[in-house]
């Protein structure tokens, strides 16, 4: 399921390793780092002084070729961390690229110097630019995975649902839009017995939708305490509209951020299901078991294979294909990074040649993946590493 820029997703449209093996399990964490600082690493000039081939023209995008020295900031990277990225995309790989995968594979415990030294043999850097060939400004936001507590059945505090899809749902279907499923019991019965789990704040229940996945702390009716994934599954066919844009357009807020939404709902209860109501679309989802291994990981991306976080990027496609390493450059208030990342995403607001959304993880509201994401949006440079 494809991400929307956290961002994004609040006043526009849409919906958005670490060397792990089966044999060294850890405990599901409570969130995950959403930005780790490279660690130099000293890496042997290269040569790189040959003729260059001629530009890529590519859907939306123009690649043009350059020389690995004016990539900013190249030799300096933890490669290691998005090799664990990239193997994970070799899951599902570009179209001719196998080759390159099972030699990628070969190299995950390489050092930098035989990864770099790789990189330059079989790649060539191409700078992402308008498919004009003029350099755009380009944008870097955000998106992460929340983690949010849940019950398996209603409580007086838990009381809002998330729903599997209802039986006999068809893609592109209209059904009943969110008004209709809180207040008609025609759709309300459609629906009895496909609840997951219960949340206590029904606008938890929309930023999940919004992103379309995310983790719950589910309290089982035992006493027992699981974490599971909810996935997106299906929606009703509905339009989006977004609520921070109705608050907006009524000067309701100032800023279109969940927490203004938060704070402005708390103060207005009896104008809470008015806004609510305002996005006539529900998603549904579906319940995943989430191992020890998966919860190293994020969702899965539009590319089909889980994300890694500070290392998966969502992309347009008809700009870089699923599964093309990208050189990122971006200095902002609140990220100052050149890395490797990969292209396995995409989202309802990503769109255009240099356009990027950094996958950072999940957390709950005061973790550093939901910070960092909700804050990211920065000028962006990108190159892709295309094979010679």
């Amino acid at each position: 399921m494809g991400r929307t820029a956290l961002l994004a997703a609040i006043v526009g449209g849409g919906l958005a390793a670490c060397g792990i093996t089966p044999d060294r399990p850890l405990p599901v964490p409570d969130s995950s780092p959403a930005v780790t600082p490279p660690v130099p690493q000293a890496v042997p000039p290269v040569a790189d002084d040959g003729p260059l081939p001629p530009a890529i023209q590519r859907g939306k995008s123009r690649w043009v070729p350059t020389r690995w020295a004016d990539l900013p900031g190249w030799g300096q990277d933890s490669l290691h961390e998005a090799w664990n990225a990239w193997v994970r995309g070799c899951e599902r790989p570009v179209a001719g690229h196998a080759e390159l995968c099972r030699e990628a594979r070969q190299l995950s415990i390489a050092t930098p110097a035989e990864q770099h030294a790789w990189l330059h043999s079989r790649f060539r850097p191409y700078r992402v630019v308008e498919s004009n060939g003029v350099p755009p400004d380009g944008l870097l936001t955000g998106y992460y995975e929340p983690i949010m507590p849940a019950s398996r059945v209603p409580t007086a505090t838990h009381r809002t649902p998330l729903h599997m899809p209802p039986a006999g749902l068809q893609s592109g279907q209209a059904w009943y839009t969110r008004q209709q499923i809180d207040t008609l019991p025609a759709a309300q019965a459609a629906l009895r017995g496909r609840e997951i789990a219960w949340l206590a704040d029904p606008i938890d229940a929309l930023i999940l939708q919004i992103q379309g996945s995310g983790r719950l702390r589910i309290a089982e009716p035992d006493g027992r305490e699981r974490v599971v994934r909810v996935a997106f599954a299906a929606h009703n066919g509905q339009p989006y509209v977004s609520v921070g844009r109705w608050l907006l357009d009524r000067r309701a807020i100032r800023e279109a951020s969940w927490d203004a939404i938060k704070a402005w709902a708390a103060q207005n209860p009896s104008r809470l299901n008015d806004m609510l109501w305002a996005n006539p679309r529900t998603v549904f989802f579906r319940e995943e078991a989430l191992s020890e291994l998966d919860a190293r990981f994020g969702p899965r991306g539009a590319q089909g294979v889980p994300l890694t976080p500070g290392r998966s990027i969502a992309v347009d496609p008809q700009s870089i294909p699923y599964g093309t390493p990208v050189w990122l450059s971006t200095q902002g208030p609140t990220l100052n990074t050149q890395r490797l990342v990969m292209a396995q995403d995409t989202g309802g607001a990503i769109l255009g040649a240099v356009r990027a959304d950094l996958f950072t993880g999940w957390g709950s509201w005061t973790d550093e993946p939901y910070t960092v994401a909700a804050a990211l949006k920065q000028p962006l440079q990108m190159w892709v590493l295309w094979p010679r």
